[in-house]
């Protein structure tokens, strides 16, 4: 039936030449970035089988993922058929089928009807997507006539294989073979030119993913000795991303849920996290002769990635929720802010006072470390110095200690503190910030130093339990500080005290029977999965939460992370904050609470705009909540 295998033989030649020599452009380029070490084996073969062949993420947009599994299930189940067609051409046998699968064999017969329906499935699934993007257009996907060639390129494949077999004339049935056989090696080679290359590389890029919390941000190793040397601090070339960077590029899909979930890009600031990871790709591909050779002198910064988009990051971590193969953003957006913040001294200049109050005065408004018990006055607030070994070590926070909208959260936390009876304190004078705030604006070297600083006074105290109401003092000190030899029992309030009301030492009897709407700090939520707690404090004092449409790992960013709470926002069309306590207060909720001081100022702010003057919404965080509960006598 078939032609000669000379015929074959020539397109496999010449096919498979040819991506070799592409194949090894990309790989060459992969070998040249720094190595990376990996460990935990055996959870990055778990988390590859879930992610990368599970789909796991990919449902999280429901039409569009159960398209893609279509196809993804579709073509493991048809390689088969390929290399059955292959052989084909040799044997010049209808019904070959390497032997085991023939078409006269049981398996063969089972393998026919599998693969027919998902020759089916996948024609569907690309149907959806050619409905996506000439149809509905989502504001997601960019125009791409290669998408569409793709597209079409594989429903005409799916349409060769069914003429195959069925029964037509042999030159229709010839010509089905034939078609099948040549797109398959035409996709092929287009891989490693396209974004489609992530069909090779998104399963290896699932293998070495980021393992740590999503909040961790790894530190410059030896930043002394680099100093001393002057070495790099931050990541000026390209050339300077590790591997694990350059399978980010070569492994992005393109299909916006990363820009579509950003707040700052939502908002009209020129950030767009998959603009930002393909134009870093596409300049690796002009640049890779010289990335090869080790003369890689184009800076990314403004060449590559302007300014108005690296400083309008809030490290939200949105991006990376949203993410089906896993891509680190966040590392990648900081290490250049580190070049800019610490070799060249360019960042916004409010930062430039805030890097200066962290270091004189350990705080980033520059009050005096007295100013941090200015909220205890007429309080019962111990400190270390009362009680040297206490249980529980309450880490203020500089914004509840400083900030005169975030103390009743402190003011509160005390009173809850004293009424459950454990034995507590406080570090006072000797607590300084954590310096999330410096890492995140790229003052690496600042943030090491208050560090090591607060370690060395933690250390001393030895409490049993760090508890904060801080998320962002809960990320650094959890999953941060370990890098500095700073390993803690630390635990947000809101587990903390769902702890305390399920032992029965707090006792909420004035139930509040009132609805509420909950802002999910990013801090608390996605970057270390706590979205239980809060809510189940609430639900204890009577409260009906009625979740915004953007609520838990969707929840939408205040606007405060990442240092944009210590500079002005880049130019937009709105501000985070706003937008996001529209949606709070469209609700309808009786009060809208938070559980991070930084939500709570942000929110405050724009509840006390003109466009909010008539809302009657209250604003207070879960513990002020929950000690509204609690009675006199307790």
């Amino acid at each position: 039936m078939y032609s000669s295998a000379i015929a074959m033989t020539v397109i496999l030649v010449v096919a498979l030449g040819i991506f070799t020599w592409s194949a090894w452009k990309r790989l060459r380029l992969l070998l040249s970035a720094p190595v990376i070490s990996l460990g935990n084996i055996g959870e990055r073969f778990r988390g590859t089988l879930q992610l990368a062949f599970g789909q796991k993420k990919l449902t999280r947009f429901t039409v569009a993922g159960l398209a893609h599994k279509a196809i993804f299930f579709g073509f493991i189940v048809l390689m088969l058929r390929t290399l059955i067609l292959i052989s084909r051409a040799y044997t010049n046998q209808d019904g070959f089928g390497l032997w085991i699968f023939n078409d006269d064999t049981t398996l063969g017969f089972v393998y026919n009807i599998i693969k027919d329906v998902y020759v089916v499935l996948v024609m569907l699934g690309v149907s959806v997507f050619l409905w996506m993007r000439l149809v509905s257009k989502p504001k997601r996907l960019k125009p791409s006539g290669e998408a569409l060639f793709i597209l079409w390129a594989i429903f005409a494949m799916m349409v060769a294989d069914l003429l195959i077999d069925l029964p037509v004339p042999p030159v229709i049935s010839q010509l089905g073979f034939w078609v099948h056989v040549i797109l398959i090696f035409v996709l092929l080679n287009i891989l490693p030119y396209s974004k489609h290359f992530h069909i090779i590389t998104a399963i290896p890029n699932v293998f070495v993913r980021k393992l740590e919390p999503s909040g961790y941000l790894k530190p410059i190793d030896d930043i002394e000795g680099r100093l001393e040397r002057e070495e790099p601090l931050g990541v000026q070339f390209v050339s300077q991303f590790d591997r694990s960077v350059v399978l980010d590029l070569y492994s992005c899909t393109e299909c916006g849920r990363c820009t579509s979930r950003c707040p700052a890009n939502n908002t009209g600031k020129e950030l767009s996290p998959r603009d930002m990871l393909c134009d870093i790709r596409d300049h690796l591909y002009e640049r890779a002769d010289g990335v090869v050779a080790g003369n890689d002198l184009d800076d990314l910064i403004p060449n590559v990635v302007s300014e108005a988009s690296l400083w309008a990051c809030t490290t939200c971590g949105a991006c990376e929720e949203e993410c089906p193969v896993m891509i680190g953003h966040l590392q990648r957006i900081v290490d250049m802010r580190r070049h800019l913040v610490q070799e060249k001294g360019e960042f916004p200049e409010p930062l430039m006072a805030t890097f200066q109050n962290l270091e004189m005065t350990g705080n980033p408004w520059g009050l005096p470390p007295e100013e941090r018990l200015s909220w205890t006055d007429g309080l019962n607030v111990p400190t270390v110095n009362e009680v040297p070994d206490p249980d529980v070590l309450m880490w203020v926070g500089c914004a509840p200690a400083m900030d005169a909208k975030s103390k009743v959260i402190a003011q509160s936390m005390a009173k809850l503190l004293n009424l459950s009876g454990v034995k507590w304190a406080i570090l006072g004078e000797l607590e300084s910030c954590t310096g999330d705030v410096a890492r995140r604006g790229g003052n690496e070297y600042l943030f090491e130093i208050m560090a090591k600083g607060n370690i060395e006074t933690l250390n001393g105290v030895g409490a049993k339990t760090i508890v904060t109401a801080c998320p962002h003092c809960f990320n650094t000190l959890k999953n941060e500080y370990p890098d500095f030899g700073g390993c803690f029992n630390v635990v947000h309030h809101s587990v903390y005290l769902e702890q305390l009301i399920a032992q029965g030492k707090l006792n909420p009897t004035r139930q509040q029977n009132k609805s509420v709407t909950f802002q999910d700090p990013c801090y608390l939520g996605r970057h270390n999965g706590e979205y239980e707690a809060p809510r189940k404090v609430m639900q204890s004092i009577g409260l009906d939460i009625i979740e915004a449409p953007a609520c838990k790992d969707r929840g939408v960013c205040c606007g405060a992370g990442g240092a944009q709470f210590f500079k002005e926002p880049e130019e937009g069309n709105e501000q985070i904050n706003d937008k996001r306590t529209k949606q709070l207060v469209a609700t309808g909720a009786d009060t809208l609470a938070t559980a991070c001081p930084f939500c709570l100022r942000m929110v405050a702010d724009s509840l006390a705009t003109e466009e909010h003057k008539s809302s009657t919404i209250d604003q207070h965080d879960i513990a002020e909540l929950l000690l509204n509960a609690l009675s006199d006598s307790q």
